[in-house]
């Protein structure tokens, strides 16, 4: 298992509390400082059963100046979020084949039994 983690957020810390607590084996990945491949964000994308953008933090400053209101593929959208993966919504748990974003952290119990 792994939690893509952003140790400023609070949802993907209480996130993390609930796996810790359920005493399961897993990776942290602090997509921050180890950015995620184009390859291995559209896996996630595929895995979460979700469309590109809706893995985008839209109330972002950097989302909201440069790429919000623009008609952009979801290529050029993965690439942004990979330019910028403060823009990538958070936490997100992969558990196999099974993904979910830790929105509330309590859904991460869906994919951790």
């Amino acid at each position: 298992m792994k939690i893509y983690h952003n140790p400023r957020c609070s949802k993907s810390r209480q996130t993390l509390d609930i796996i810790k607590k359920h005493k399961k084996e897993f990776e942290i990945v602090d997509y921050l400082k180890d950015r995620l491949s184009i390859s291995e964000l559209e896996i996630i994308i595929k895995k979460l059963g979700i469309t590109t953008l809706g893995l985008v933090r839209k109330n972002e400053l950097i989302w909201k100046e440069n790429y919000k209101g623009k008609n952009l593929s979801d290529k050029e959208i993965v690439r942004a979020m990979i330019e910028n993966p403060k823009i990538i919504e958070r936490p997100i748990v992969v558990n196999g084949e099974k993904a979910i974003l830790g929105r509330p952290p309590e859904s991460v119990l869906k994919i951790i039994n």
